[in-house]
């Protein structure tokens, strides 16, 4: 099972294994309080994707079409997150962004489900 969570909330005692999917370290989380398990910045909308998409909400459908291209070229990258699922039974990925449905996280989940 994949679940996603804003990284500035509060996470559940249930998540055995945390994956920050973000390029950029979140603002206002030292080193000490990051909670997650791992940081796997290579996973995340290349540069051009990121700012292209900008949150535009009109772009969502596309925007995750372009992610899916780029995530099937990280072959290595997504198979380690499919391992970690594997192992662990229930992998979360920490997000930064304030929207809750229309980011990364969700969209990386989405790929990975239907792997």
């Amino acid at each position: 099972m994949i679940k996603t969570r804003r990284v500035y909330e509060q996470g559940d005692p249930g998540e055995k294994y945390r994956i920050l999917v973000d390029k950029f370290w979140p603002r206002g989380i030292s080193k000490e309080r990051a909670d997650w398990n791992e940081w796997m910045r290579e996973i995340a909308p290349s540069d051009e994707l990121r700012k292209w998409y900008h949150h535009e909400f009109s772009k969502w459908d596309e925007f995750r079409k372009l992610y899916g291209k780029e995530l099937a070229g990280k072959k290595e990258s997504i198979d380690k997150l499919l391992k970690l699922e594997k192992e662990h039974g229930t992998i979360t990925f920490l997000y930064s962004s304030q929207e809750k449905e229309h980011n990364n996280a969700t969209a990386l989940k989405e790929f990975l489900t239907k792997k």
